[in-house]
């Protein structure tokens, strides 16, 4: 069986946009703020053969230790996958999913950012290959400590 990967279905589970010190953040004049931001992944079993992604995407703006803004974005994704043998499942949800995701989850933020009257905040493009090996090290470094 040829591996594949099929779209069943993509929406946003929770949307928070928060403008604390409007409309006074809203000013000209001021500099460019502080980002921080954030990225979170999930993956779980469905039914035979259906996973469900979320990618949590995080955005705190700050000015001078003042919020300007703070984004938070859940979105998932339903996804059939076939083909793919136990050992490298994992990488699937936690790298490519989040690939087809992403693009979606990425203008959500910049509409959103846009919409608080802000400029829009477009996100970089992001190697979910190098965040899950990351996390997948950090995961593995207490294991590794402890024998």
């Amino acid at each position: 069986m040829q591996p594949g990967i099929r779209i069943l279905a993509q929406y946003i589970r929770d949307l928070s946009f928060e403008n604390p010190h409007a409309p006074e953040s809203l000013r000209g004049g001021a500099g460019p703020p502080q980002i921080d931001l954030g990225v979170e992944l999930n993956a779980k079993g469905r039914d035979a053969d259906v996973f469900e992604v979320e990618l949590k995407l995080t955005a705190a703006a700050k000015r001078e230790g003042d919020a300007v803004f703070q984004v938070e974005l859940v979105y998932a994704g339903l996804f059939q996958i076939v083909g793919v043998n136990s050992q490298e499942m994992e990488q699937v949800l936690m790298i490519e999913c989040p690939r087809f995701l992403f693009p979606f989850a990425r203008r959500l933020i910049a509409d959103l950012s846009a919409e608080g009257g802000f400029p829009p905040l477009m996100l970089e493009p992001m190697d979910f290959a190098a965040i899950y090996l990351a996390r997948k090290a950090q995961a593995d470094a207490p294991a590794a400590g402890s024998a």
